[in-house]
């Protein structure tokens, strides 16, 4: 389970276009309503990514990932909307299901990730200005959804949901930090708790709280050619109640889950295409290098060794160097 690729894929599409707002778009009178397009900023985007560092709760602390991954941002009338869509495979660390183990040649674990989330914005559905004072750009209502499936042990099958609200804040060089205090609401499967107290594997998670954040800005101060960009982000998610996940298998399923924090403080982004042909093809090519960290994943807390480190050691705490490469189409 790994959704890290919400953040990383938001300041990915979003770098350039997030402080941007349906209000402040230039608007040409149309003959008629088909000359008007309805998405005011539509920006598509494919990533390739590897994690030196992985980890896999329950099998193994160190496992590289390869990720390839699909990003759509528009902005629209009354909002935006973000689509990611990410594949991750791992090395032979971290064996897919079936497999007797990461020195018996096998394949790693694919796991498909899914990102799914909408703003409305208060300054667009009230037609004012009211949402914008000083630095504050806006606050929207914000609603979405994660879901996954992975072929390890594991077998997740996690369907969440979020509610709450978005504070959009501009930072200088035509920055933004938005800022979403929201509730959070989590269904899953685990395969380690099939048997006759929960013979299906699925957990229902207690609904808890969730903030995420995220930032991008321009190095403006920087020469002309040297296009660079810092961005971060963070998506932290309050204790869900009991694990009802035992790892190891002995464990008891009422082990309380952990507050988990995924991050990446810093990203530092090259914008090639501007580099080598000019500002018309600004960020049409983008290679990144980031550092990312990972604490009590999936809610399992990293110093209970009953909850994870008995299983497999700092398998629930994740760092790791993050690079990749990114095109715009």
């Amino acid at each position: 389970m790994n959704y890290g690729a919400l953040t990383t894929a938001i300041v990915l599409s979003m770098a350039g276009t997030t402080g941007v707002f349906a209000a402040d778009l230039p608007v040409k009178a149309p003959t008629s309503f088909l000359d008007t397009p309805f998405f005011k900023v539509n920006d598509n985007r494919l990533t390739y990514a590897y994690i030196f560092h992985g980890t896999d709760p329950g099998v193994t602390g160190d496992t590289a990932k390869q990720t390839y991954a699909f990003t759509h941002f528009d902005v629209w009338d009354y909002g935006t909307n973000f689509l990611n869509i990410a594949m991750f495979k791992s090395d032979h660390a971290d064996p897919a299901n079936g497999c007797k183990g990461p020195d018996q040649g096998c394949a790693g674990a694919t796991e498909v990730y899914g990102v799914l989330r909408s703003t409305f914005g208060f300054n667009q559905i009230f037609n004012t200005h009211a949402f914008t004072v000083g630095p504050l750009r806006n606050v929207s209502f914000e609603i979405g959804s994660d879901f996954n499936t992975e072929n390890n042990p594991f077998a997740p099958n996690k369907r969440s949901l979020f509610a709450g609200l978005q504070f959009a804040v501009d930072l200088p060089y035509k920055g933004y930090i938005d800022l979403a205090p929201m509730l959070y609401k989590e269904l899953n499967h685990n395969s380690f708790v099939e048997g006759p107290a929960l013979p299906s594997g699925q957990t229902d998670y207690d609904l808890t709280w969730a903030f995420e954040v995220n930032y991008y800005m321009d190095l403006g101060f920087l020469p002309q050619y040297m296009p660079l960009s810092i961005s971060g982000n963070a998506s932290i998610r309050g204790p869900k109640g009991p694990q009802a996940a035992p790892i190891p298998f002995s464990a008891p399923a009422n082990i309380q889950t952990k507050t988990e924090i995924y991050s990446e403080p810093i990203r530092l982004t090259l914008d090639a295409s501007r580099m080598a042909w000019g500002d018309k093809y600004s960020h049409l090519l983008d290679v990144w290098v980031a550092y990312r960290y990972w604490q009590n994943k999936f809610g399992l807390d990293h110093e209970n060794a009953l909850s994870c480190n008995g299983a497999a050691a700092n398998s629930c705490t994740e760092s790791s160097l993050y690079s990749g490469i990114t095109v715009k189409f």
